[in-house]
């Protein structure tokens, strides 16, 4: 008898949602904390510097379903916000970036829902990340809900583009001067660069190492 249900069924109160959500994060993020240990005994190496993981703030939600024309319920949050549970993956190179996505993707119990490839393709902004968001089964006494976590992936210095970026312009609530936009796009590609070079560096690390254990 298959018990799996759509998140809306038999969800009618605040905290119910909230623990699928929080429960939906400790699934992901211990799948991913296996993954990248696996990765470090087959490869003897970490592809991941650290994770986040959070719940978006109750007027963030409300905020985002007014925005796109949507009344502030339980049944509207979970159908039309993706992204309330959200998990940031923060590798070392582009490379991983793919790699891991590639892993989290061949999951048998993760469902994966839509893939957003920012890095190929930036924002208008500037703004580069990999995204995906995937269901994941939380298993209840009763039943097992199918819960939305949005995985981000990037590196260190698309992390540290996007912190800033959300910082300034929350200052100016949306409204930034447009100077400040293009400065911010030029940055993006100052950060793009500086991530391509440090892949080279990499590979061309290994290469020496390689060449330098084989005799070579």
């Amino acid at each position: 008898m298959d018990r799996s249900q759509g998140f809306n069924e038999g969800i009618d109160s605040w905290e119910t949602v909230m623990f699928l959500y929080n429960s939906a994060l400790k699934e992901v993020a211990t799948k991913v904390d296996i993954l990248n240990d696996e990765f470090v005994h087959v490869h003897k190496y970490n592809p991941i510097e650290y994770i986040k993981s959070r719940i978006k703030k109750p007027e963030s939600i409300v905020k985002k379903l007014r925005r796109n024309g949507y009344e502030s319920t339980i049944d509207n949050m979970v159908s039309h916000v993706k992204d309330i549970a959200g998990i940031r993956i923060v590798c070392s190179f582009t490379s991983d970036i793919y790699r891991l996505a590639e892993m989290i993707g061949k999951q048998n119990d993760l469902t994966v829902i839509s893939v957003k490839d920012y890095i190929r393709h930036p924002k208008d902004s500037g703004y580069k990340s990999f995204h995906m968001i995937v269901t994941v089964p939380i298993f209840l006494s009763d039943r097992v809900v199918n819960t939305k976590v949005e995985i981000q992936i990037r590196t260190i210095a698309m992390d540290f583009w996007a912190s800033l970026e959300h910082k300034i312009y929350y200052k100016f609530e949306g409204n930034a001067p447009d100077y400040i936009s293009e400065d911010l796009r030029e940055c993006a590609e100052i950060v793009a660069d500086l991530d391509a070079k440090m892949l080279q560096l990499n590979d061309a690390i290994l290469e020496a190492r390689e060449q330098q254990f084989s005799g070579g």
